[in-house]
């Protein structure tokens, strides 16, 4: 079989698994068939978070369905698609009120505390805060958090994070990154700070770039799908399509997806999550470009692709790994 054929019919079964989730009665049976089977590779975590992925952004059964008609009846257990679809909708509205009576208990404490959450190289932490709004943390990440009755404020000191916050006019919810603020007007957006560089990118609703000191001569504001990039005080704001920030959030499922990228570009990656580093011997061999998907850790299999397409050298030396002509 074809590499096509088989991603082919990784991405079928990865959408059975998932439409069984959404409309089927799931117990944890199940959920231990779907571990097992996510586990057996990572191209089935892949297919199968990417899928999850579209599936959330376009709420839709359209995502999971092949696009010629199946000849076969469905099973007789499957429940029919519009009541579960109303079943999912009364779902969202019991959790959506689950969230306001979090948001109404927060606000009664009216004593501000700071929490701070960090994570080492190759960690990943998922913080949920009193409002009802979830943060997760990516690699090598410290943000500090406090939440009260008269503000919602983090303090991203570096690394990266992922917001899903519950949105409230009346107590906005902010992110500082240095000297730079970022205000939540919708509902997700992912937050990156490497030294000095600062990139801000929406998937849902919409949000506010500024600086309190009026650094930024006007505030730059961010709606679904568009990215801003901070270097030297300067605003370089990009659209991007919803594949390419779902392949830029491929670490909250564990891996990471480049697509037309450098060999610079990618070792940088995975050296941001893991102790053992990449190091590129020259400059021709660091503007090569590749496509492809791997584990956060998958440095061996990267280093195998880097052998056998581009007929590159690795070399160990402790825990450097040295990629060369």
């Amino acid at each position: 079989m074809s590499a096509k054929g088989a991603a082919k019919d990784v991405n079928a079964e990865a959408a059975r698994w998932l439409e069984r989730r959404e409309f089927e009665n799931w117990g944890e049976a199940d959920e231990a068939e779907l571990s097992a089977w996510l586990a057996q590779s990572w191209e089935h975590r892949v297919a199968y978070w990417r899928l999850k992925d579209a599936w959330e952004h376009t709420g839709r059964l359209s995502v999971l369905r092949p696009s010629a008609p199946q000849k076969t009846e469905a099973p007789a257990s499957r429940k029919p698609f519009r009541p579960m679809l109303f079943r999912i909708a009364a779902a969202t509205v019991v959790i959506a009120a689950l969230g306001a009576g979090a948001a109404s208990y927060y606000l009664k404490d009216d004593a501000p505390r700071e929490t701070v959450y960090t994570t080492q190289v190759g960690g990943h932490q998922t913080v949920q805060l009193a409002d009802g709004s979830k943060i997760e943390l990516n690699t090598d990440t410290v943000l500090r958090a406090r939440v009260s009755a008269h503000e919602r404020l983090v303090t991203l000191d570096r690394g990266e994070a992922y917001f899903q916050i519950s949105h409230d006019p009346k107590h906005p919810f902010v992110v500082m990154v240095g000297d730079h603020r970022v205000t939540d007007l919708g509902t997700k957006f992912l937050v990156r700070r490497d030294n000095k560089n600062l990139e801000v990118a929406v998937t849902e609703g919409r949000v506010q770039l500024d600086t309190p000191d009026g650094r930024l001569q006007a505030p730059v504001l961010l709606t679904r799908h568009e990215a801003a990039s901070v270097h030297d005080n300067k605003v370089f704001v990009t659209r991007k399509t919803a594949l390419s920030l779902t392949n830029e959030l491929g670490w909250r499922h564990g891996f990471l997806v480049f697509d037309h990228t450098t060999l610079a570009d990618a070792v940088a990656e995975f050296n941001r999550y893991n102790q053992g580093k990449l190091v590129i011997a020259d400059p021709a061999t660091a503007r090569l470009t590749m496509d492809g998907t791997f584990p956060i850790d998958g440095i061996s299999a990267f280093t195998e692709v880097a052998q056998e397409v581009f007929k590159l050298r690795i070399e160990r030396h402790g825990e450097k790994i040295v990629i060369t002509r």
